[in-house]
This record gives C-alpha cells, structure tokens and sequence, in this order.
C-alpha cells in the first residue's frame, strides 16, 4: 500500500536501470506514493518521450532537475568532471551552456530548482577511492591513511582556490544569461561523495557569499557530507546547520560507513544520529529522496515514517 508522501519528491536514481520506458519509471515511484519527481543526470531524452506528456497532464510534478540534463553521454561533462572549473576557456563556456540548457529544461517541467556538481580539484588517479580502500583495510587513524590524507589535503588546500574562482566566474555567466532571458530558477551546488571533489560546505557557503543577490544557494546532500565527515574532510552535523538558511534542496540518504544512498533510521540501525538533520529536511524548500535500487519499497515507507514523525515531534 502507498503512503501519500505529500511535498517530498524521490529521484529517478532509484529505479532508472530497471526501466527502457520512462513513463513505466514514473509510474513505479508514483506507486510509492510520490507526486513529484527530481529527474536525474541519467535521464535521457528518449526516456522524456513519455514522460514529458505525464508532466503535461499533470500526473506527475518535477521538484528539480539533475545538471547536465538530458543525459550526455562521455566523461567531459559528466558528475564528476572539472565542470565548471575547468582551466579551458572553451571547455568552461560548454558547461555554462550546459548549465543553461539545463535550467531551461528545470523551467519547462516547472521545476523549483536545478542540482549542480560544480566540478573538483584535480588529482592524476582516483585518490579517494584509495583512500577509501585504506579506511576500510586499516581505519582512518592507521599511518598509511593518514599519510596519503595529508598528501590529498595538502594538494587540495593549494589548488582548491584556483577552481573555486573559475566556479564562481562560469555561475556568474550563467546567472548573467539567465537573467537576459528573464529566466529565474534556484541552483544549488551540491556536496559531494569523493574527497576532492568541490563544493565542501565551507566552499558553497563562499560562492553563496559571492554571488549574493543572485539564486545561488547549498543543495545539502545528507548522506554524502556525513562521508566526508568520516574521512575527515569537514565537521558536517556543525557546518551543514550552520548554513541551514542557505539550503535550497536536500538529497536525503544515509551513509552506513561510507556506503551512501540508504534508507535513513532503516539500513544504519542507528535511530538517533540522523536527528542531527530532521531541522534541515524540515526546512530545506525542496526535499528529495536519493535511494538506490536496493531500498526496497517497504524500507523507503518505514524510513519516510521515522522521518516525518521525528519532524512533528520536533
């Protein structure tokens, strides 16, 4: 039986790789009992063949819109690319019209906002994912992951400033266009699942800072930033409140150890630890379920439960 999920959305992440039909898809998460959908980066234009006429209709809502949108296949522009960053004046007008193309889609649907990996340091081979390796091989106090750590740390310290400015002058091109064009639309920069990659929260809170007066805000992702606690990259419970104001959206997930994408309360065990983001999710203006195929759908309602009840109950 579906449970009404009223103003809470759910991304197609979820349910995307068991579906060749779009509309099928749809259908699958309104059985949950979602009325709004965040479309993500996986999301074809084949698959917007019949989902576009249910939006139409009215079947379904769209909350937001997963940057880059449609999907484009290759690794240039993909979740995890120098995106907004890169060093490349050509490459870097590519992704703010991207971005664009994008929002325009997000205005389409009537969509509320557009989710943004703004891009990364650079590193010459996965370094989090070694890093990782260790942490699960040895632990986060253990000599070899503290050693590479700080050789990640360092580097990404040094360079961090180089991209966060070539970030901050892509969204102010963006935001120049968009408004050309009368075009108003929330963006919120996302954080993010692997250690060198941007915006940590303190960074986001920075750009927001920035570009005061234009739609820039925090697209808060629960589950990545309790990671990135674990690792060491930054205090999330602390720093993610702190900018609490700043949120336009929430990914909400839970990380158990540093496997994300779980249903919260449910696959953790842990009913306390998830209160510290109850205050967020309850005032984030976009609220988004980002599970992954292996949540089933009575742990998505048990998990949805915990969490509205634990936001009356506040």
């Amino acid at each position: 039986m579906s449970i009404d999920k009223a103003e809470y959305s759910f991304s197609t992440c979820w349910n995307i790789k068991r579906h060749q039909t779009g509309s099928e898809m749809i259908e699958e998460i309104k059985s949950l009992g979602f009325r709004r959908v965040e479309l993500n980066y996986n999301v074809t234009a084949e698959l917007m063949k019949t989902i576009e006429p249910m939006i139409a209709r009215g079947d379904i809502g769209v909350s937001s819109v997963h940057h880059v949108f449609p999907h484009l296949p290759g690794k240039e522009f993909d979740t995890d690319s120098l995106m907004l960053g890169y060093p490349d004046k050509a490459m870097r007008a590519r992704a703010v019209e991207l971005l664009i193309q994008t929002v325009e889609h997000a205005v389409r649907y009537g969509a509320e906002g557009v989710v943004v990996h703004p891009g990364e340091v650079p590193f010459p081979y996965n370094i989090d994912e070694e890093l990782k390796r260790i942490y699960h091989a040895e632990g986060r106090d253990s000599a070899a992951y503290q050693k590479l750590w700080n050789e990640m740390l360092e580097v990404r310290t040094k360079e961090s400033g180089t991209y966060l400015r070539l970030m901050q002058e892509s969204l102010e091109q963006v935001f120049e266009q968009l408004a050309a064009r009368n075009i108003h639309m929330g963006i919120g920069i996302e954080t993010r699942s692997r250690c060198y990659q941007m915006p940590t929260l303190q960074e986001a809170g920075y750009l927001i800072k920035q570009l005061a007066g234009a739609p820039l805000y925090l697209w808060y992702d629960i589950g990545h930033g309790m990671m990135m606690d674990r690792m060491g990259l930054y205090d999330n419970v602390k720093e993610a409140n702190a900018l609490k104001d700043k949120i336009l959206g929430v990914h909400i997930h839970e990380t158990v150890g540093l496997s994300d994408h779980w249903c919260p309360y449910i696959h953790s065990g842990d009913e306390n630890y998830f209160d510290n983001f109850i205050a967020i999710i309850a005032a984030a203006p976009i609220k988004v379920y980002e599970l992954k195929d292996k949540c089933t759908p009575e742990d998505i309602h048990l998990s949805h439960e915990r969490i509205t009840g634990k936001i009356l109950v506040k």
